[in-house]
C-alpha cells in the first residue's frame, strides 16, 4: 500500500511517505583484539563506506535487538496464522515499482534467452501483487516483504527494509485498527518490554489507541478548519487558496508554486505529528480523498477516504485503507500521481495494467501495510532501524 504505504508525511508506509531522518548515533565499544580491523581501502569501491555492523563487537551490541526481532515476527505470525490469515511470497522484480509521486524505486532490466531486454522494478511495495491475490481467490493474505526505496536514508529510513502487509476480504477497514492495536502488544510483550520509547517520546502499546481524524488534528494541533479547505462534496478539486490562507495564519509557511497536497503535508508534519502517539499510540483517520490514491471514498462524504496511519512515540508505523476496486477510478489517479512525480522529479514509472485489470476480479476488502523494522525499534528501544536490520545496506558517501 502506500506509508504513502508506509509519506512523506511510508507519507509510504509505508504506504508510507515519511519525511527524511537523521541519522542515529552509534554506541562503539572498544575493540577487543591488539591488531587493527581498520578496513583496507578499495579505491574501486571508494564511494562506499565499510559499513561497521558485521565487526564482531558491533554485532555483539546490536545481537539482542535482532533476537528481539524474531521473537516479534514469530508472534505476528503465529497471530495472524490463528486469524485465519495465509502467508504469502510476492515476486521482487515487478513491471511497475508503485505509483506514489515521492517514492523512488532501484531500476534493473530483464534480458530475455535471445539478448531482449527490459525495464524491471524492485517493488516499493508488494501491494499490486497481494491484490492479484486477492482477485485470484485469496481472503486472508499476510507477507513480511523486503522492499526497495531510494533517496531514503536516516534513523527511519533504509534503501531496503521488511513490511508487513496484510489484506482482509469484505472485512471495514476499521478491523485494520484494531489488528494494529494488536501487533503494538504482541511486540511489546514478545520484546519485554511496557513502553515503547524513541527521542525522549513514550507511548504505552497495551493502551487502547487513540482515534483521531485528520480534521480534527487539524483543528486541534494547528488552528486550522480542514474542511473549509476542501470544498463542497461535489466539488473536483479542494480550495488550494483557502488551504494556504490557513496555513500562513497558523504560521506555518508555503511557496508560490506549493500544491494542496504540499501545504497539507506541512501541516502534517510541522503541526500534528509531533503531537500524536505521545502516552498511547494514534490512529489518525479519514484523510483527504486526495491524499489518498488507492483508497475508496468514505461514503458519507466522498471528500475524505477510508485511509488511517498508525503513530507511536511521533512515529509513523502504518499505513491502511479501504481499497479501491475501481479500475477506471485507479487509472486516473495513478496517472494523476505519475504526472505530478515527472512535474516534480523529470521522471515517472509505468502503469502495471495487470493489476488494474485483476481490479475487475477483485472483491471489496481492506488492507494496511506497516514498517515492520519501525515496530521493532520502538518495542527494543533501539535507536534506529538500522540497529534492528541484520545485514543493513552499505552507505554511500
Amino acid at each position: 500500500m502506500q506509508l504513502a504505504r508506509f509519506l512523506q508525511a511510508f507519507s509510504g508506509s509505508a504506504k508510507t511517505r515519511c519525511a527524511p531522518c537523521n541519522a542515529a548515533t552509534w554506541p562503539n565499544r572498544a575493540a577487543t583484539t591488539t591488531r587493527s580491523d581498520a578496513p583496507v581501502p578499495n579505491p574501486a569501491h571508494s564511494t562506499l563506506q565499510p559499513s561497521p555492523w558485521w565487526r564482531p563487537d558491533k554485532h555483539r551490541d546490536r545481537r539482542p535487538f535482532l533476537l528481539a526481532r524474531g521473537r516479534v515476527q514469530r508472534a505476528i505470525r503465529a497471530w495472524l496464522e490463528a486469524q485465519g490469515f495465509v502467508e504469502v511470497d510476492t515476486s521482487i522484480l515487478q513491471v511497475s515499482p508503485g505509483n506514489e509521486t515521492h517514492l523512488h524505486a532501484f531500476t534493473t532490466e530483464l534480458i530475455g534467452p535471445g539478448g531482449e531486454r527490459r525495464p524491471l522494478y524492485l517493488h516499493t511495495s508488494p501491494e499490486f501483487a497481494c491484490k492479484k491475490l486477492l482477485a485470484a481467490g485469496e481472503e486472508r493474505i499476510f507477507t513480511f516483504a523486503p522492499v526497495f526505496r531510494n533517496r531514503e536514508r536516516g534513523a527511519l529510513h533504509q534503501p531496503a527494509f521488511t513490511m508487513l502487509e496484510w489484506y482482509r476480504v469484505g472485512a471495514p477497514y476499521e478491523t485494520l485498527m484494531e489488528d494494529c492495536a494488536a501487533f503494538l502488544r504482541i511486540a511489546a510483550e514478545a520484546a519485554g518490554a511496557s513502553r515503547f520509547a524513541f527521542r525522549g517520546r513514550e507511548a504505552d502499546p497495551f493502551a487502547e489507541p487513540e482515534r483521531l481524524s485528520v480534521a480534527e488534528a487539524c483543528r486541534r494541533y494547528a488552528g486550522i478548519e480542514l474542511m473549509a479547505a476542501l470544498g463542497d462534496v461535489g466539488g473536483a478539486e479542494p480550495d488550494r487558496a483557502a488551504l494556504i490562507r490557513a496555513a500562513n495564519a497558523a504560521g506555518i509557511r508555503t511557496a508560490a508554486d506549493d500544491t494542496w497536497g504540499d501545504v497539507f503535508s506541512r501541516i502534517l508534519v510541522e503541526r500534528i505529528e509531533p503531537g500524536i502517539g505521545n502516552g498511547r499510540a494514534t490512529l489518525l483517520t479519514e484523510y483527504p480523498a486526495h491524499q489518498a490514491a488507492l483508497a475508496r471514498h468514505k461514503p458519507a462524504d466522498p471528500r475524505m477516504a477510508e485511509r488511517f496511519e498508525l503513530y507511536a512515540c511521533g512515529v509513523e508505523l502504518a499505513n491502511a485503507f479501504g481499497e479501491l476496486i475501481d479500475p477506471a477510478e485507479q487509472r486516473r489517479r495513478l496517472e494523476a500521481e505519475m504526472a505530478e512525480k515527472q512535474r516534480l522529479y523529470g521522471e515517472r514509472y509505468p502503469i502495471d495494467e495487470d493489476f488494474l485489470a485483476a481490479l475487475s476480479h477483485m472483491p471489496p476488502a481492506s488492507g494496511a501495510a506497516l514498517g515492520f523494522d519501525r515496530l521493532v525499534m520502538l518495542a527494543t528501544g533501539a535507536n534506529s532501524v538500522e540497529q534492528v536490520t541484520w545485514t543493513p545496506v552499505a552507505d554511500v558517501q
